[in-house]
């Protein structure tokens, strides 16, 4: 069942008295230019036929009704419900055809709001194909990446810019483990793990030195910018260190000087030190 529209209501309303003050005063000027017979002969002309005449004006109401409501729902309320199922495709993830209605103008209106929901859909499905392949990419090429740091003979850990841990090598665990000072309690976890900060092992001045001069090889443009030190653990250890920067994506084939993060190359030297000092 359609809803009552008061706006049709009031439009029959406004009309039904405009005519009928129209009436009102057509028939007082006519009234007044009749002399006293005229005036008597229309009086008894229209006196008996005064409730047909109400009556047509009634019906001619209702028909006025009738144009104006479909007036109404022609050219304002199928626009009106098409921007409400516009609003709701715009804010929702709802995947339907607008069915056209109203005005010749507001169903190529619809018709291209469709067109422009198939669009929209056919984006996201690419982008999401996009997406799955992209992930499916870095987790091959992280996949990769363990298994050639798995071969490596050094430790190698890589890090982000905060000092966070994100990748590591077998080797780097057990030479963590043999460094903690705990190693059959945390295995050497209180050192390293993922997400783990550095420099729980490293000094954060140390290391915030050699990434500025990293830095400034790569403004340089130094063909291998890296850093080398010697640090010692909080067991007493000896550590040989070489970073390397870990670049941001190129831009138009050309080597990018921004840092993302950093790896770094360990090497515990305590012992060839201690047979160097003797």
């Amino acid at each position: 069942m359609r809803r009552f529209d008061w706006r049709v209501a009031i439009g029959v309303a406004v009309i039904g008295i405009i005519c009928l003050l129209w009436l009102l005063a057509t028939g007082i000027l006519i009234w007044s230019t009749l002399e006293e017979t005229g005036r008597d002969a229309v009086a008894a002309t229209l006196a008996p036929s005064l409730e047909l005449l109400i009556l047509m004006w009634a019906i001619s109401l209702g028909a006025v009704g009738i144009a104006l409501r479909w007036l109404v729902a022609y050219f304002m309320t199928a626009p009106a419900r098409l921007a409400e199922d516009a609003q709701v495709l715009l804010g929702t993830d709802v995947k339907r055809q607008l069915r056209p209605s109203g005005s010749i103008e507001n169903r190529s209106l619809t018709d291209l709001i469709n067109q422009l929901v198939q669009q929209r859909e056919t984006l996201r499905e690419e982008m999401d194909a996009l997406v799955q392949e992209a992930a499916h990419n870095t987790e091959l090429e992280k996949n990769r990446l363990a298994a050639l740091m798995s071969e490596l003979s050094k430790s190698v850990v890589v890090c982000n810019l905060d000092g966070r841990i994100l990748l590591y090598n077998n080797r780097a665990r057990r030479q963590f483990q043999r460094l903690s000072q705990s190693p059959m309690v945390a295995a050497g976890a209180e050192l390293i793990g993922l997400g783990r900060s550095i420099y729980g092992l490293f000094d954060q001045k140390l290391l915030n030195h050699a990434l500025d001069n990293i830095q400034q090889r790569l403004q340089r443009k130094v063909t291998t910018p890296s850093a080398q030190f010697v640090t010692t653990t909080p067991s007493g250890q000896l550590l040989r260190v070489q970073m390397a920067p870990v670049r941001a994506v190129q831009v138009e084939n050309r080597e990018s000087t921004e840092m993302t993060g950093f790896v770094l190359l360990t090497e515990n030297i305590t012992h060839e030190f201690e047979a160097l000092s003797q």
